[in-house]
This record gives structure tokens, sequence and C-alpha cells, in this order.
């Protein structure tokens, strides 16, 4: 799975998502030209929590995951929708 391209696929700012049925605030914020991001999702109404930074390094994209398996953030990645 191409990190890159799915922490790309989330929209600068904050944005209503859902993913595995259920509602999220999904947040997407950029530092540093773009060197570093962050990626924060809340399940609205819920307990759901996605965390994790994001580094662009010249030897690839690097996720660093905040307290939780990486499996479950690229899930997220790949599995959220717009509403």
């Amino acid at each position: 799975m191409d990190v890159g391209a799915l922490v790309d696929r989330v929209p600068e700012g904050w944005s209503r998502v859902v993913y595995d049925g259920r509602a999220y605030g999904l947040t997407r914020t950029v530092h540093a030209d773009g060197r570093t991001e962050s990626v924060y999702a809340e399940e609205l109404g819920g307990t759901g929590l996605v965390s994790a930074n994001v580094y662009r390094t010249a030897a690839g994209v690097l996720l660093k995951p905040c307290e939780m398996p990486a499996d479950d953030v690229i899930a997220f990645l790949a599995g959220w929708t717009a509403t």
C-alpha cells in the first residue's frame, strides 16, 4: 500500500467522513513545507480514534502511528469515504 498516496487523498483541514459505517471528523495538517504531516480522525459521537504523523524523506514516506498499530491507520486511510 502506498502510504503517501493514502495520505494525499485526505484533504487538508477538517472533513466529515465515514469509515466502517461510522462518522468521523478527519483532519490533515501539513507542516514544514510538506515534509511532515499529521492525520487525526475522531469518531463523531463515539470513541474511535486514528492518529499518525507522516514524514516525507529522501528515502520515502515514513508513517508513525500514535499509540496504535500501523495497520489500523492504513486501513482507515484506505477505507474512509467522503460524506
